[in-house]
């Protein structure tokens, strides 16, 4: 039976929640900054309970923003002439109440890692209840390296470094070699992003498409690198070697570690919905009006997780609160004044589980999908600096690339491409499925100066709030940069909407549709 908590609908009737109590918008000279601020305190309030995808949360920041949009004069632009767009998600989670890992080492002696803080799993219908064998150091896991892995838990590095091997071909790599699960150690020197734990929980939510679980039930893990001591103790390696070695993509040994892994997976399954929040600025010129562009931001957040420093609530509020904000901003500012073409403010659900709700609005979409002529994506957005350096997702692939450096200049901010690619920001926001579909789209990340104080504030974010209930509206902001940020987004929108011709690949992209 499916689960659902509390329709969007039902929370209408309560979306009026109580203001923050302790605002910081008395600091904030900028009228439509201080609008935009007010708007990220409130969808990040506790009372919304970090907005987890189909959450009671999600529901009500739903409805409140809802109700924005109608105030702001849009039309709604879901299903059956609603404002939403609902779509069916499968769940797995492993329950930390349940579930035990643990080395055993040749004499029997037994070391616990914690769950969620030395180690967490991908949760999977069919996780195995209960594993146990033996261990085998695979460095990069290429087949050569897992040629001793059969019946073995195999243990690689898991790096994101260009030209190593990914998550997915070292889990087939696994696979392939008859290893009975992954062990994937964190490289503590990639500092472009570093690893961040504890891990919030152990949970797969997807599409509820009938798509069986690629891996099936493999269980792939992930191992924080501070408890690699515990795991090859007695083997005669050295633990910060091996990192090191890792970390510099050097050759590092291959061996059996003299101990068994063993785990109890606790593993439970719900099966409920999800909404996107839809809603059009009609345009107002007669030949352009049924042309639509697309500006986007995710709602959801992580919701309750595993505690850091005491506080289990992911409140979420530069990822993505805020920019949810910019969308209704810029809707509130064209109230009455509309542009040429027409605007749809996609507000989409299940970003942090994989795009869910991008993914299933190009797949589904509530308006033809020959009129989308663009999509201007919010997320990935920390403004902690003043905004001199922007990074233009696939800048140089699109005419929106064009317009968007014409902009930034005419404000004084520099563009760049992408100087961090390990990172796979492209694909990782809801941009990507409309360039997917051949949509031209593009994102945005305040860039910075390596050793500059920009840098070293943007790095510090990722280590101690990205997807961390630290990510809050106290933490410490650059308000004229966000600003001036919001400013140039806002025309942006308006020279797409308005631009006699619309956005197209530019020839040779490798995202031009393909006849």
């Amino acid at each position: 039976m499916p689960i659902r908590t509390l329709s969007i609908a039902a929370a209408l009737a309560c979306a009026a929640l109580p203001a923050f109590a302790e605002p910081r918008t008395a600091t904030i000279r900028d009228p439509d900054t201080r609008a935009w601020w007010e708007i990220a305190e409130h969808l990040s309030s506790d009372a919304m309970e970090g907005r987890d995808t189909g959450s009671p949360g999600y529901d009500r920041a739903a409805a409140w923003v809802i109700e924005r949009f109608k105030a702001a004069g849009l039309t709604p632009a879901g299903e059956n002439g609603g404002w939403t767009q609902t779509f069916p998600v499968h769940e797995a989670k492993v329950e930390s109440e349940g579930t035990q890992i643990a080395v055993v080492a040749a004499d029997g002696t037994s070391t616990p890692l914690r769950f969620l803080h030395d180690v967490t799993v991908r949760a999977a219908d069919d996780l195995p209840a209960r594993l146990d064998a033996p261990l085998a150091f695979a460095a990069d896991c290429r087949a050569e390296d897992l040629a001793g892995a059969r019946g073995k838990v195999a243990v690689c590095f898991n790096t994101r470094r260009t030209g190593r091997t990914s998550g997915a071909e070292r889990v087939r790599n696994a696979q392939a070699a008859g290893a009975v699960g992954l062990i994937q150690v964190d490289d503590p020197y990639f500092t472009i992003e570093p690893p961040r734990w504890p891990a919030a929980y152990a949970r797969s939510v997807g599409i509820a498409d009938g798509t069986p679980d690629a891996d099936g039930g493999f269980p792939v893990m992930v191992l924080n690198a501070e408890a690699l001591p515990r795991l090859i103790a007695g083997s005669g390696q050295d633990a910060a070697a091996l990192l090191k070695a890792g970390g510099a993509g050097a050759r590092a040994p291959i061996f059996d570690i003299p101990a068994r892994l063993t785990a109890t997976f606790k593993v439970t399954t719900r099966d409920y919905t999800a909404s996107n929040v839809l809603a059009l600025m009609p345009g107002a010129d007669a030949k352009l009006k049924g042309e639509i562009l697309a500006l986007s931001a995710h709602l959801d957040g992580y919701g309750y997780g595993e505690p850091v420093d005491g506080d289990g609530l992911y409140n979420g509020t530069l990822d993505d609160a805020a920019y949810v904000g910019t969308l209704i901003r810029f809707a509130e500012r064209h109230k009455g004044k509309p542009l040429k073409r027409s605007v749809l403010l996609a507000v989409v659900t299940g970003e942090e589980k994989g795009l869910l709700g991008s993914r299933w609005f190009v797949a589904h979409p509530t308006v033809p999908k020959d009129a989308l002529v663009a999509d201007l994506n919010l997320d990935q957005l920390r403004p902690l600096y003043p905004l001199t350096l922007l990074t233009v997702a696939a800048i140089d692939e699109s005419t929106l690339g064009d317009t968007a450096r014409a902009l930034a200049a005419a404000q004084g901010i520099r563009t760049q491409a992408d100087p961090e690619p390990e990172r796979n920001l492209l694909r990782r926001s809801d941009h990507w499925p409309f360039m997917q579909i051949g949509v031209p789209a593009t994102g945005f990340i305040f860039g910075v100066e390596p050793g500059t104080e920009a840098e070293a504030r943007y790095r510090e974010w990722y280590r101690t709030r990205y997807h961390r209930p630290q990510d809050d509206i106290g933490q410490p902001m650059d308000f004229e940069a966000a600003g001036a940020f919001n400013r140039f987004f806002y025309a942006l929108a308006e020279t797409v909407a308005d631009a006699p011709q619309r956005p197209a690949w530019k020839p040779g992209s490798a995202y031009t549709p393909k006849p």
